[in-house]
């Protein structure tokens, strides 16, 4: 279930990275616009709940906090977190560091692919993430009605981060998931 939600953001942040690229490399004599990233909370410093004594951007952590409690809900839905066995297995033995391997690199991904500027997302494409022969983590691949399980976790798990489902950034990035999907379902 984990290698899923991790195969599925990163088919999400590969394509928000593209139409960021293709944004940035248009020219424009008008005034940079605002990023998704700066809808997000942008790059200004708060304080990091997780790290006493850290900061972190306020985007990268709303999404951070997204990304965290998309994987809780994915790892509670029985329609998909069978994709996810291994990393279920580590967390349930208290090896928790696939799981958090997984929040940084999706968190980096969708950072990157909204717009952020001082992250690098360095993981695998979406098609081979969601490959189970490029990626043994990754238990199946995914088919339509595991994306759709998927997209609706992704949004509880906003829900349960405080961000309503109608809320126009969460609403900019479902869009850009969407667009992931023929990346992510290989079946």
């Amino acid at each position: 279930m984990y290698k899923k939600i991790i195969n599925v953001f990163l088919l999400f942040s590969a394509v928000l990275a593209t139409a960021t690229l293709l944004a940035s490399c248009k020219k424009n004599s008008s005034p940079a616009r605002p990023t998704l990233y700066d809808s997000l909370g942008g790059a200004a410093k708060v304080a990091d709940p997780a790290n006493t004594g850290q900061m972190i951007e306020k985007g990268r952590l709303l999404i951070r906090n997204i990304v965290d409690s998309a994987i809780f809900v994915i790892a509670g839905d029985t329609a998909i977190n069978g994709h996810f066995t291994t990393l279920l297995s580590e967390v349930g033995s208290g090896n928790l560091s696939g799981f958090q391997t997984l929040s940084k690199n999706l968190t980096d991904f969708v950072a990157v692919a909204t717009g952020a500027k001082d992250y690098t997302y360095t993981g695998k494409s979406m098609i081979a993430a969601h490959d189970p022969a490029q990626n043994p983590r990754m238990n199946g691949k995914a088919d339509n009605s595991d994306f759709n399980a998927f997209e609706v976790d992704l949004v509880a798990g906003a829900a349960k981060a405080g961000v309503p489902a109608n809320t126009p950034a969460l609403t900019s990035v479902a869009k850009l998931v969407e667009s992931l999907r023929s990346q992510v379902v290989q079946q």
